[in-house]
């Protein structure tokens, strides 16, 4: 697993200077997602982010996984990082994952992926959740060196936060046991201390796990609302309402950059020293936010 570019000194103290440069390195070790039936924006991602940027396609209901290929091989054309997301619920079966990942190693020089566990009620296949597909091989056998895992800085809307942990602790293990590297992607939180006290505590847990902490990317109000509902972290919208005009701010706030700061300043100081980047979700304006992690890279560089 490749090491953060941050250069923590001893005790977590930070090397390289302001929490801006932090930030800018963070976007720069960062990635963001992609739909799959857009295989054309690989192009335009490129123009606006550095070589080898990890670029994840999504495994949507619509969707299934051969459906991902096009975008892959378009993103390693394209000089970037192609990583698919793989819902293990939604797998029809091992069969039909095997040839996917024969081929998304072979065509697209896939190298990991992201695998969370789908939110359908009934498995679609063989595969219950996440540690059920570690557990039967097909990952390790398919020639994948990485598998990121979901993290949940606010919880599951339906998992307890003992289950979750329980649950994240079994498929490291499974993962160690095939040698495959694992990391943390984790969900976007609009508070940053519960992002910082959920790294923390995984720091304390896992200590040799990176974490890629997500970000809500650059979009409207209602869409940033509408996803943050759909994706179970409407917890900390709701713990914020307390704080009256402050929170209407924070609601209706776009861009991520506030975020970012927040997250870089524990970076520098160690309380986070296991995030060694960030994600983008990019709520299907990837362009946008290609070209707000672009200002980021390139504005901390000046």
């Amino acid at each position: 697993m490749p090491a953060s570019s941050l250069d923590m000194g001893p005790g977590g103290s930070d090397r390289s200077g302001s929490a801006a440069a932090v930030a800018g390195e963070l976007v720069a070790c960062g990635s963001l997602e992609m739909g799959a039936e857009a295989p054309e924006d690989a192009r335009r991602i490129a123009e606006l982010l550095p070589a080898g940027t990890p670029v994840y396609v999504n495994h949507l209901p619509r969707h299934e996984l051969p459906h991902t290929l096009a975008a892959l091989v378009a993103l390693r054309e394209a000089g970037l990082e192609p990583v698919p997301h793989i819902a293990a619920r939604r797998v029809v079966s091992r069969a039909q994952l095997s040839a996917f990942l024969d081929q998304a190693v072979r065509v697209a020089g896939v190298a990991k992926a992201l695998l969370i566990a789908g939110d359908v009620k009934t498995p679609l296949g063989p595969y219950t959740d996440g540690a059920a597909l570690i557990r039967d091989g097909v990952l390790a056998d398919s020639g994948l060196q990485q598998v990121g895992l979901p993290g949940y800085p606010e919880g599951h809307p339906q998992i307890s936060t003992a289950l979750l942990n329980a649950a994240l602790e079994e498929k490291l293990a499974l993962l160690e046991a095939q040698r495959l590297a694992g990391y943390l992607v984790t969900q976007f939180s609009f508070a940053p201390h519960r992002i910082v006290e959920y790294c923390a505590d995984l720091l304390r847990r896992a200590p040799a796990v990176p974490v890629y902490v997500g970000l809500a990317g650059p979009t409207t109000p209602r869409r940033l609302l509408k996803f943050a509902q759909r994706c179970g972290v409407s917890a900390s919208l709701r713990a914020l309402q307390a704080e009256g005009m402050r929170a209407v701010r924070l609601f209706t706030q776009v861009d991520p950059g506030a975020q970012l700061t927040a997250i870089a300043r524990h970076a520098r100081s160690g309380s986070a020293s296991n995030v060694v980047g960030v994600h983008l979700y990019s709520f299907g304006g990837v362009a946008a936010t290609a070209a707000w992690m672009n200002a980021q890279i390139t504005g901390a560089r000046r």
